[in-house]
């Protein structure tokens, strides 16, 4: 009766398995000419291969749990990036955009540019603005609402600007 151990997960440059029978201890393989063998091995022969075995267990457990195993390139570390560097041409147009919103926003008439700035950058609601400017409701909707058209016009009359 072949009593072998639980399938342990072995490297898979390990040639032999270990067995343990009711006439001893057993250690299997094949050799270079593909040819099995199984030899009865002593206790202390035995427990060294046991040993090894669970060394090299040890060792793959280790390998697949702090061992990096993708290849490092500059592109992938670059992916794996907390705050990913911003390219030159994204900081540059984004300040041009900034420019243009700021340019738009101070062609606007004072009121329509006073209303704006209360609602997109303090975050103050309709209701909150009529409050302080002490007027309706309807006036700023109105005044916020002029303004984004006149921005969105400044916007594409810069577009045609620089295209040409």
């Amino acid at each position: 009766m072949d009593v072998s151990h639980p399938k342990r997960r072995k490297d898979k440059d390990n040639p032999y398995t270990i067995s343990i029978s009711e006439n001893g201890q057993y250690v299997s393989f094949k050799d270079g000419q593909g040819v099995f063998h199984n030899l009865k091995i002593d206790k202390s022969l035995y427990t060294l291969f046991n040993r090894f075995e669970l060394e090299d267990k040890s060792y793959l457990n280790f390998f697949d749990r702090y061992i990096e195993h993708s290849e490092l390139t500059e592109s992938s570390l670059n992916e794996r990036a907390i705050s990913k560097a911003e390219l030159m041409e994204d900081i540059a147009w984004l300040r041009i955009c900034n420019e243009r919103l700021y340019h738009a926003i101070a062609a606007l008439p004072e009121t329509q540019r006073r209303r704006l700035v209360l609602y997109y950058f303090y975050d103050l609601t309709y209701e909150r603005i009529a409050e302080l400017e002490r007027c309706s409701v309807h006036s700023v909707f109105v005044a916020i609402k002029r303004a984004e058209y006149k921005i969105k016009k400044f916007s594409i009359i810069f577009k045609n600007r620089c295209k040409k």
